[in-house]
This record gives structure tokens, sequence and C-alpha cells, in this order.
């Protein structure tokens, strides 16, 4: 028994000494052969599906955008001349000059916003059915798989491209008018932007000038370190491939990362034309630095240096020499505020020397090709559909609450949804308003360090969304957060802030709500929880502004008011039951 046991140890070494590493091949072979196979059948149907599909969502999307374009063009023009000659923070010679550059720049809102329509719906009709095929192989099951390569992108982008239009719709007529309202009512307590007669020439030349030379000189330096891009782009792809590093981590994310490789030309090709764009709004910033510099020739040397700064910097992104050979002439004299212009912080994070005047520079539209992080590195960052997943999850959950204690009733939800929102502040304001400074509350009592969604993530500066929109107001969030923490109010204070966010100051409606708050006898603690509820409101108004917020802001509305009728009639029914069991109590006596 021992020898034939000794045997077959001996047997089993041999098979796995000699046979082991065959066998790993196979799989490999297999694999590869998997994934190829895998690619190319998925890149066959993305294609038939793009080919079937595409025409009808961008053609729903060109459409609707540039009808939406052309249908409020005097409408916008009509809002934007009123709101010029209405406001108090610019005196005559100033509004002067805006008039005269109004022509130019609704003539580029008109020509960018129609070719971006075009490109966008171009770009979002074909290539979405095509990518949602390579997305179904991160599908679990074979299964799955199968029927998600089929279904997925076909009446889901033609949905897509409507929900589009409607998100521009809603930012051209409610947003817009938003913006152009603020500039007309929040300037009587600023010190008003003048300009001297005799500047505005010297603007409208160098804005010219901006013009003449930026678009020029930018397309060229483009076209030039285009192909070098595009090599430079395909060797960090394959890279990524070899060293299974990036989209290349999962075996189920190669697919994508194959048609990446295959995409890469057209983003270079997007690259030059957003190049092209910049160079537009950079050469009449020309004109603001006339403004602010009060000297032309520091608006001519502005224009001369951005193009050096151009230069240099797409050559930080393309990992090519620093510096550049072109001039780049001194165009600041004084250091200016960061909120009163653009930043190029991209390269200056990374510890690149950009040169004097950088850090003032408008931003340049460069794709990115440094290490792309691993999947699941991108798996972990929250994404941005949770935080406004989460941000109406709240605004339902607290307005049920409010509809249950009889603070808000369906008429006052139907009569925003009626008058487009305009009068109804305590619903379009103050609820969204409410329902943040108990997101912020709850940060605050769990002791997170950042902000705490409903779902028990928590978004810090580490996993927060890589967002444009969102750097506005990450850190605002958490400097009131940690302000709310500091004052440490109490639970009466408490109650006293929420009456403030939900009426937004009206005093006669806070009045009507008695949830046993108490104000504070301290004129210095009343001052700070009003400043609390004034930023609150502001950061609301200022999210409000987003094209996807209103669509689904409405929908929490008629979720509410259907909320709303149902708790009606289930009040209605018990006090028909109550009523009738007395009427029959004495006829059974």
């Amino acid at each position: 028994m021992a020898s034939s046991s000794w045997q077959l140890d001996s047997l089993i070494r041999w098979v796995t000494t000699n046979y082991a590493e065959p066998l790993d091949a196979v799989q490999r072979t297999v694999r590869i052969a998997y994934v190829v196979f895998a690619f190319c059948a998925a890149l066959f149907l993305g294609a038939l599906k793009a080919l079937v599909v595409g025409p009808i969502a961008a053609l729903l999307l060109i459409l609707g955008n540039v009808g939406v374009i052309l249908g409020l063009f005097p409408a916008h023009v009509a809002w934007t001349v009123y709101s010029l000659l209405k406001t108090n923070c610019m005196n005559a010679a100033l509004k002067f000059a805006f008039l005269f550059a109004l022509p130019v720049l609704f003539g580029l809102w008109l020509a960018l916003s129609i070719f971006g329509s075009g490109l966008v719906g171009v770009g979002y009709g074909f290539f979405t059915p095509w990518v949602s095929t390579f997305e179904a192989f991160r599908q679990n099951s074979e299964t799955k798989k199968f029927l998600h390569c089929i279904v997925d992108g076909t009446w889901g982008t033609i949905k897509g491209s409507c929900t589009v239009v409607r998100d521009f719709a809603d930012f051209c007529y409610h947003s817009y008018p938003l913006y152009l309202k603020e500039l007309r009512e929040s300037t009587h307590d600023h010190q008003p932007h003048s300009i001297r007669l005799m500047e505005v020439p010297s603007c409208i030349v160098v804005g010219l000038m901006g013009l003449i030379v930026d678009i020029p000189l930018y397309t060229v330096i483009a076209v030039i370190k285009s192909p070098y891009m595009l090599f430079k782009g395909w060797q960090r792809l394959l890279q990524d491939l070899i060293s299974r590093e990036g989209p290349f981590l999962e075996t189920a994310c190669v697919p994508i990362a194959g048609l990446a490789i295959l995409l890469w030309p057209l983003v270079v090709v997007g690259s030059i034309l957003l190049a092209i764009i910049s160079g537009i709004f950079i050469g009449l910033y020309g004109s603001v630095i006339v403004y602010q510099e009060r000297s032309f020739r520091r608006g001519v040397a502005f224009v001369i240096a951005m193009v050096a700064e151009f230069d240099e910097y797409t050559n930080d992104w393309l990992y090519l020499r620093e510096g550049s050979i072109l001039p780049r002439p001194r165009y600041r004299k004084r250091k200016v505020s960061h909120s009163t212009e653009f930043s190029v912080g991209s390269s200056t994070a990374r510890g690149v020397k950009i040169g004097s005047g950088s850090s003032n520079a408008p931003a340049m539209l460069v794709p990115n090709l440094a290490p792309s992080r691993s999947v699941r590195e991108a798996i972990q960052e929250v994404k941005m559909v949770q935080i406004w997943e989460d941000l109406m999850k709240c605004c339902e959950m607290r307005g049920k609450e409010l509809v249950d204690a009889n603070i808000i009733t369906s008429v006052d939800l139907n009569e925003w949804l009626r008058t487009k929102g305009s009068n109804q502040e305590t619903i379009g304001l103050g609820l969204p308003s409410y329902a943040f400074l108990h997101s912020l509350l709850y940060s605050i009592k769990a002791g997170s360090g950042g902000f705490l969604l409903s779902c028990g993530i928590e978004v810090t500066q580490l996993n927060r969304p890589q967002d444009r929109l969102l750097d506005w107001f990450f850190h605002p969030v958490m400097v009131l957060k940690e302000h709310i923490r500091v004052i440490k109010m109490g639970e009466d204070e408490v109650r006293f802030l929420e009456k403030l966010v939900l009426f937004i100051g009206n005093i006669p409606s806070i009045d009507t709500w008695d949830n046993g708050s108490v104000a504070p006898q301290d004129a210095l603690r009343a001052a700070q929880i009003q400043a609390i509820s004034r930023r609150l409101v502001g950061m609301t108004r200022g999210i409000s502004k987003f094209p996807t917020y209103r669509r689904r802001y409405r929908q929490v509305v008629k979720q509410l008011i259907t909320y709303s009728l149902d708790q009606q009639g289930s009040c209605r029914s018990r006090s028909t039951i109550s009523v009738s069991s007395v009427e029959i109590m004495p006829a059974e006596v």
C-alpha cells in the first residue's frame, strides 16, 4: 500500500511538472480567442445598431436643440438687452461696450451652439449604441451579456436624445433668465464696475486682434502636435494593454478598451476642434485684460502671451520639453483674484511651472494623456448621478414629512407646477434647501469628515466625482458644514433654522408653522443662523440652474402630489367610515 501510494504521488508530481504550463498556455490562448471574438462580434453588432438607431437619435437631438436655439433667440436677445440696460453694476460706458459686443457674442452663440448640437447629435446617436454593446460585457452571466448586447443602446439612446433636448431647453428657458435676474438684482450692495468711454475702442480693437491672432495660431499648434498626440495616445493605451493596467485591468473591460484604441483618432480630431474654440474665447478675453489693467499695451501683450501659454500647456500634457520658444510678454501689473478669472490649475497641480501670469490665464481644453486609473479605482469613485439621486430622494422624503404635517399641501405643489415655479419659493427653493440642511446635519451627527449620503456612502475629497460643476460647490459645502458644526446649535435653534430655510426668511409664513422653535435672543447668534440660511438657499439656487435639476425635481414634485392625494383619500375614507358607524349605532339600539 505504501509503495502504490508513493507511485501515485510520483505520477501526480510528474503530470503537474510536465503539463501545468501547457494547460496555462491553452487557457491563455482560449481567453485571448474569446476576447478577440467578443470584440469583433460587439464591433459588428454595435455598428449595426448605430446604423439603425443613430440617424433617429441624432435627428431628434439636432432638430430639437436647433429648434430651441432659434425659437428662443429673439427672447434671449430681448432679455439680455433689457438686463444690461436695467442693471446697476455697470456704468454707461461699460454698458455701451457690452451692447456693441452683443452682435458678435450672439453670432458666436448661434454658430457654436448649432455646430455643437450637430456634433453632439452625431456623436451621441451613433456612438452610444456602439459603446453600450461593449458595456454589456460587464454583466456576470453569459445570457445577460447576450441579451444586453442586443437591447442596450437602442430605445434608451432615443429616449436619451429626448432627455438631452429637454435639459437643454430647461437651461435656455429657465436657467439663463435666472442668471439675468441675478445680474439685475444682486448689484445694489456692490461697487458698480466702470470703464472710461475712451477705453471702449481699445477693448474692441484688442478683442478683434485676439480673434485674428489666437484662432489661426492655436489651430496651427494643434494640427502640428496632433500626430504626436495620436501616436502618444496609442502608445499609452498599448502600454496599458500589455501591462494590464487602467481600462485593461479587468478582462470584461478589454473589449471597451479596444474600442478606445480604434476611436482614439476621433479624440485627436475633437481636441483640435476644442483648441479652435478655446482660441475664440481666449482671444476675446483680451478685451477683459484691457478693462482690468486699463492698458491697451497689456491687452496686446496678453494676446501674444497666450499663444506661448497654449504651446507650453500642450507640451505639458503631451510630456514634451518644458517651456516654449514663442515670446511671452508680461501682461499683468497687479495680482487679480481667482474669482474674476479662470485658472489653468491642471498643470500646476502636477508640479509643472507654467510661467509668469499663467495662473491667471483662461482654461484651455486639451485631453489628458496621464496614466489612466484602474477600473477598480473608477468603480470606487462616487458618481455624480449618485449625488443627484440622493439629493432628490432627500427632497422626496422631507417633502412627505411636510405633507404629513400639513405644511405643504397638494394645492401648493400644483400651483408650483402650473406657474413654472415663479411665485412659489417655498416649493422651488425652500424644500430642497430644507432637505439639504438635513443632509448636512446628518453628516455632522454621524461624525463624517465629508458629505454623508442617505445610503451610507461618504463623499470626500478623495472619492468625489471629478466633475467641474461639483468643483464649484464641494468646497463651499464643506466650509458651511464646518461652520454649522462649530457653532453647535441647540435643538430649538435647529428648528428655527429649518423655518428660515423652508420659507426663505418670509416672516408671515414662518409664524404659521409651530415646530417648537425659539428665536435666539442673542443678536450675534441670530445673525449667524440667518447667514447660514442665506448661504444654504444661495447654494440651492445655484444648483437649481443645472439643466438636469429641473427635470428631476419636477418628478419629485409630481410624486409628492400623488402622495398628498393618497393621504387625503385615506383620511377621507376613514372619516366616512367613522360617520357611518355613528349613524348606525342608534338604529341598532
